[in-house]
């Protein structure tokens, strides 16, 4: 694939973002990875891009579900109906183990739902098994 890959991180919490960002560099993933705090960040991110000129396409984007201003169950239900970003895999990475959220979460059409792991080294496992699947292994229709 010759299209630069990028992540997006929907996260509120700094020390998430932070605990995040440390894991996919302990994995050693080689793409761009981008952070926004909110589900409004999030929308305006794919529509706007970095300089607001175009529609920006990330190859994953890992959603948490509690954010200010836009949570992420609207942010996935936008991202979702908007036959532009549709296809753009969609994962929940949160701390709620609500079966209304997991349910709600895939009947809007995440692609995963993940609950955040309780230590350092089983994020940065679960990141790299995830990051792995959907930028290596599956083969999505372009974005």
């Amino acid at each position: 694939m010759n299209r630069r890959r990028t992540i997006l991180i929907a996260d509120d919490d700094e020390d998430d973002r932070f605990l995040v960002k440390s894991a996919l560099e302990d994995c050693q993933i080689t793409c761009s990875v981008k952070y926004v705090e909110n589900g409004v960040e999030v929308i305006n991110y794919l529509e706007n891009g970095e300089g607001g000129t175009e529609i920006h396409k990330p190859s994953l984007i890992l959603l948490d579900l509690n954010m200010p201003k836009k949570d992420g169950r609207e942010a996935l239900r936008e991202i979702k109906n908007n036959p532009e970003l549709r296809s753009i895999p969609v994962i929940i990475l949160t701390t709620s183990k609500a079966t209304e959220d997991v349910n709600l979460c895939y009947g809007l059409g995440a692609n995963g739902y993940i609950v955040k792991p309780n230590s350092f080294s089983e994020l940065a496992n679960t990141l790299k098994i995830l990051t792995k699947f959907w930028l290596d292994v599956v083969t999505l229709p372009p974005l």
